[in-house]
C-alpha cells in the first residue's frame, strides 16, 4: 500500500531550472478522493507557494484538479496546470496528446506537446473599466502617480479569463519596477472589487516581447508572483480590445524579473473572422462575449523536487 501521495514541485514558465513560477503538484490516485478541503489547504500553506495542485484522474484522457493557496481554494491556475501536465508527461503517466480537464471555473482542454503544454483558459470577460479618478487608489497603493501612467491612455480594467483581475497598465518599465506595494491597501481594493488580485504591466521596447508584467495578490497572501497563466489571459484579451493585438497573433509576455525569477508566458488568442468583424461593430461587444473567442496559455516546467507526501487528516 501507497505510504502518501506523490507530490512534486514544479518550476513553471521556466526556461531553465529555479526560474518561473513554482507550484506544488499532489497527484491522486484514480480510485481515491480529493482530501478534506482543510487538508489540501494546510498542504498548500505547509509547501507555501503561491498555488498547489490536487490532481485526479478521471479516465485515460480526462482529469480533475483543484487548487489551492495557503488561504483557501481558487477556481483556476494557469502555471499549476502547466507544471501538472509537464510533471505527469515527464514521469511517463501521460504522453503528448489531448486531454480534457475539469476545473471550478469550466472545462478546458489541454494540449500536451514534446515542448510544452498549451491550455484553454475560461472566456474572457471584462468587468469594468476605471476612470482616471477612480483609478488613483490604485495606482497610489504602489508609490505611483496615475497622471505619469496615463500618458499612454490605457485605463486600469478589471478582465477575467478564468479569474478577475485588475489589468493596471503603467508608461514603461521604470514605472514597472519601481513599484512598491501596500499589501493593506491593495488587499481592501481587491476585496472592494472582488478580484483577486492586481496585474500590472506596462508594453515592452525588448524584441520578441510584447508587455512586462508583475502580479500582486496579497488578498490571497501572494505577495507577487513569478508567472500567472490567468492574468496574462486577461491581458491578452485587453490588448486585443486596445488593438494592440491582432487575432491568431502569438503573444509573449515577461513576467517575475523583480523577484529574479524571469518567465516567459505565451499566449494566442484564436477566433474567426466573423466574429473578430462582430466586434469592431458598434454592438460587438455582446456579440462577442456570446461567441467566447478561445484563449490559450502555453509554456513548459521543470520539476525541481519530487517526494511523497504522508498522508494525513
Amino acid at each position: 500500500m501507497a505510504e502518501g501521495w506523490k507530490l512534486y514541485i514544479a518550476d513553471a514558465f521556466a526556461e531553465e531550472l529555479y526560474g518561473g513560477n513554482q507550484a506544488g503538484i499532489v497527484l491522486l490516485d484514480e480510485a481515491e478522493d480529493f482530501p478534506q478541503e482543510s487538508v489540501m489547504c494546510k498542504i498548500a500553506g505547509e509547501l507555501k507557494h503561491s498555488e498547489t495542485a490536487f490532481v485526479k484522474r478521471r479516465s485515460k484522457d480526462a482529469f480533475h484538479i483543484r487548487y489551492f493557496t495557503p488561504a483557501g481554494e481558487v477556481e483556476l491556475c494557469g502555471h499549476a496546470t502547466i507544471g501538472a501536465f509537464e510533471v505527469m508527461k515527464a514521469e511517463g503517466i501521460i504522453q503528448p496528446g489531448a486531454f480534457q480537464l475539469k476545473t471550478r471555473a469550466a472545462e478546458l482542454t489541454i494540449d500536451v506537446e514534446p515542448e510544452g503544454v498549451w491550455m484553454d483558459l475560461a472566456a474572457p470577460k471584462e468587468w469594468h473599466t476605471f476612470s482616471w479618478e477612480e483609478a488613483k487608489p490604485l495606482y497610489q497603493a504602489y508609490g505611483l502617480d496615475a497622471a505619469r501612467c496615463s500618458e499612454q491612455e490605457l485605463l486600469p480594467k478589471i478582465v477575467s479569463a478564468g479569474l478577475k483581475d485588475i489589468l493596471l497598465p503603467v508608461a514603461n518599465t521604470e514605472l514597472l519596477q519601481q513599484a512598491k506595494q501596500q499589501e493593506a491597501q491593495v488587499c481592501a481594493l481587491s476585496e472592494q472589487y472582488q478580484v483577486v488580485g492586481v496585474h500590472m504591466f506596462c508594453l515592452s521596447r525588448r524584441p520578441g516581447i510584447l508587455a512586462e508584467c508583475r502580479n500582486f495578490a496579497p488578498r490571497y497572501e501572494i505577495s507577487e508572483e513569478a508567472a500567472t497563466g490567468t492574468s496574462n489571459g486577461a491581458l491578452t484579451w485587453y490588448l486585443y480590445c486596445s488593438g494592440l493585438l491582432a487575432p491568431g497573433e502569438e503573444a509573449v509576455f515577461l513576467q517575475g524579473e523583480a523577484m529574479g525569477r524571469p518567465a516567459k508566458i505565451r499566449s494566442r488568442l484564436e477566433i474567426s473572422q466573423a466574429e473578430h468583424a462582430c466586434s469592431l461593430a458598434k454592438d460587438g461587444h455582446s456579440q462577442h462575449e456570446r461567441r467566447e473567442p478561445r484563449i490559450r496559455i502555453g509554456g513548459g516546467a521543470r520539476i525541481s523536487l519530487k517526494g511523497v507526501l504522508p498522508y494525513g487528516t
